[in-house]
């Protein structure tokens, strides 16, 4: 970048259907932004495990293949590290556009049956509403009877017990009033 000038932003045109709009609006990024380079994809961590790579996403929201894109196993295994938008030379913030995309499916009922990723986040975040921490073997517990995924990583117990990763007894914890109240404002979207 020379003389102070700002990097311009290319965008495409209306490709059509109203995802790009929807997804845009409540992500606060623009799908129509994304010229398909895959330098996302290119660096994305998980894209090699995903039924997707993230440039791909943003092309299923540009052409208004909602029901694919919100039944992707990929926008629940994303990581939201970032990288995607680090790289991006558009500026496309594509952890914010999978964000809304995981709001929408859920809202929808189009989660992939391929991930147990909402039904852990569901869990993680009623445990620390009630706890104001996680207590990792009540949570694998349950994660394990909710998914009856009992035998997946099974193998790994042992070791973790050894190492003092996983505690027998849940620790007495205070606050509970204003955990809630915190869930109560962040239901609201954050008023007071």
């Amino acid at each position: 970048m020379t003389g102070g000038m700002a990097p311009s932003i290319v965008e495409i045109g209306s490709i059509g259907g109203n995802l790009a709009l929807e997804v845009g609006e409540r992500s606060g990024a623009s799908p129509m932004a994304c010229y398909q380079c895959a330098k996302c994809s290119s660096g994305c961590p998980v894209a090699s495990r995903g039924d997707l790579k993230p440039h791909e996403v943003v092309r299923l929201v540009q052409t208004n293949q909602q029901e694919t894109v919100l039944a992707s196993r990929f926008i629940w295994e994303c990581t939201s590290c970032q990288t995607c938008t680090t790289r991006c030379p558009q500026k496309v913030d594509l952890a914010g556009i999978v964000d809304a995309l995981r709001e929408m499916s859920r809202g929808r009922g189009a989660v992939t049956l391929s991930t147990a990723v909402p039904v852990f986040n569901e869990l993680f975040l009623e445990a620390v509403r009630e706890r104001g921490r996680v207590f990792e073997l009540g949570l694998m517990v349950r994660f394990k009877l909710r998914t009856r995924r009992f035998f997946e990583d099974a193998d790994k117990a042992p070791m973790m017990l050894r190492k003092g990763k996983l505690a027998l007894w849940a620790p007495k914890i205070g606050g509970k009033a204003g955990r809630k109240a915190l869930f109560g404002r962040a239901a609201a979207g954050g008023a007071k």
